[in-house]
């Protein structure tokens, strides 16, 4: 069986690599703005991570395991994705700051040769440290968080804004090795 990622993320990439030795990287052409949050985040980043493996899926070959996931931060309800500039990073990591946010992923494993899909979803409970705002734009200046959902990333710099958390760290990395392994599994 040959496993393609359905994702350009570095993090994904090397997460994988701790479980698969060899796969191949396929970038998705989903479109996510094509699906609404409807309140119902678990099922919001399932959709997700579906639609991007499937968007892969049609053109691999049967032989394939194809693996998507899409991760979103959420706060009260509101889901953080990816800044669009340094003003909206401060925004996004002024309202973490000394609060609980929630990190989801969604992973959808496809078996192409028999058609069988599993999608899962798991959330990260994750407490940050009151930030000062020079604090804020000090990590901002590193850029380290402009391309990460939420606008930090706990592998990094951003990890010393963390006080604990509950749940799995590769999830708030961006994709939940333990998870994963286990989907892997279950549709071979």
């Amino acid at each position: 069986m040959k496993f393609i990622l359905a994702s350009a993320s570095e993090r994904r990439k090397e997460l994988l690599s701790r479980i698969v030795r060899d796969f191949e990287v396929r970038v998705s052409d989903f479109d996510e703005d094509s699906v609404q949050v409807n309140n119902d985040i678990e099922k919001y980043v399932k959709i997700l991570s579906e639609g991007k493996a499937k968007s892969v899926a049609l053109n691999c070959s049967k032989d394939s395991i194809i693996i998507g996931a899409d991760t979103i931060v959420v706060i009260d309800n509101k889901v953080l994705g990816k800044p669009k500039d340094k003003n909206d990073a401060f925004r996004m990591l002024k309202a973490l700051s000394n609060n609980v946010h929630r990190v989801y992923s969604g992973v959808t494993v496809i078996n192409n040769t028999t058609k069988a899909i599993k999608s899962e979803c798991l959330y990260t409970e994750v407490y940050f440290s009151e930030l000062s705002d020079e604090e804020i734009w000090k990590y901002i200046e590193t850029e380290e968080c402009l391309d990460k959902a939420g606008a930090y990333g706990i592998q990094g710099f951003g990890g010393v804004f963390v006080k604990r958390i509950n749940g799995c760290y590769y999830n708030v990395v961006g994709l939940p090795l333990n998870l994963l392994n286990k989907m892997i599994k279950e549709i071979l």
